[in-house]
């Protein structure tokens, strides 16, 4: 009798094999959540192509003659012509990105090699008053560029930097060195110091602290800190025009010579555009792993 039952009761609890299984509930913040997550994507999809259409426009522009580039509305049919880029290289563009390269490569490479030990006195081997530092540092970018421009001037003159190539590279170090401190420090903090004790104890000196074990750890923040500052001093404009004339003008320079008293050379300038972009683009695009890991190494505590 007991075993019967049991099995009775056993039959009972069993599941009918054509029964619709129950839908799972979703409770009202996952979806909340689930709408806002789907919001939010068509919104960065949206500032995306708004951010990306005056680029894509540039390249459709350059592609064209500049009669069809200045008409409104554009004309989408126009034959398409690689004459601006010819255009382009004709001017002798060679001259002005080799002076950009130079300027930007070179003072990038100083903004690291200062910033770093900086960053180190400040994040790894607290100094005294290290918050005071630090904002002492982020202040000398709080004077505004244009009442920096006579002073440079003059003293650029009385030291023979004037049209010199390595006077830009020794104003855009110092440009960038604040930003680039702030960001190493940052990065730097993230570093366990246990690993630089442990390296103390084993005998290592500050140069091989810094070679063998700060820079490997540290080299995604290195990478972004660079790429920054590489972007900074390569469109920087208004101090290239004004310390520079015919011998160390940058590429920001070249583009202000198809602005003329005869008119806009819209289509040559979309081209100029591009071809001044490319060592850029092609710089993020080397650096992008290390630019992603460094922009999210401070990110999250």
């Amino acid at each position: 009798m007991t075993v019967s039952a049991s099995s009775r009761a056993l039959a009972g609890t069993r599941r009918d094999p054509k029964a619709v299984p129950a839908k799972p509930v979703v409770s009202k913040s996952a979806r909340r959540r689930k709408r806002n997550n789907s919001l939010l994507g068509v919104l960065a999809w949206f500032c995306g192509l708004v951010f990306f259409a005056p680029i894509a426009w540039m390249v459709f522009v350059s592609f064209h003659k500049e009669v069809h580039a200045a008409v409104s509305p554009p004309d989408l049919t126009a034959p398409l012509t690689i004459e601006q880029y010819a255009n382009v290289i004709e001017r002798n563009i060679a001259p002005y990105t080799i002076n950009s390269l130079i300027a930007a490569g070179f003072s990038t490479v100083l903004v690291i090699v200062l910033a770093v030990p900086a960053a180190y006195a400040t994040a790894v081997k607290p100094i005294r008053a290290v918050k005071g530092t630090l904002t002492w540092v982020l202040s000398t970018k709080f004077l505004p560029l244009i009442a920096a421009l006579l002073p440079l001037y003059l003293v650029f003159k009385e030291l023979g930097l004037l049209d010199n190539i390595w006077g830009l590279v020794i104003f855009y170090t110092g440009m960038n060195l604040p930003v680039a401190i702030w960001m190493m420090h940052s990065f730097l903090s993230e570093i366990p110091p246990d690993v630089m004790a442990a390296a103390e104890v084993d005998g290592a000196g500050l140069p091989t602290i810094l070679a063998r074990i700060v820079l490997p750890l540290a080299l995604p923040g290195i990478a972004a800190t660079g790429l920054i500052a590489f972007i900074f001093a390569w469109n920087e404009f208004m101090f290239a025009l004004s310390l520079t004339g015919t011998k160390a003008s940058t590429a920001p320079v070249y583009l202000v010579s198809f602005i003329t008293s005869e008119g806009l050379f819209i289509a040559q300038l979309s081209a100029a555009s591009l071809v001044v972009s490319i060592p850029v683009v092609i710089a993020g695009w080397v650096a992008q792993d290390r630019l992603v890991q460094g922009l999210s190494l401070g990110a999250v505590k």
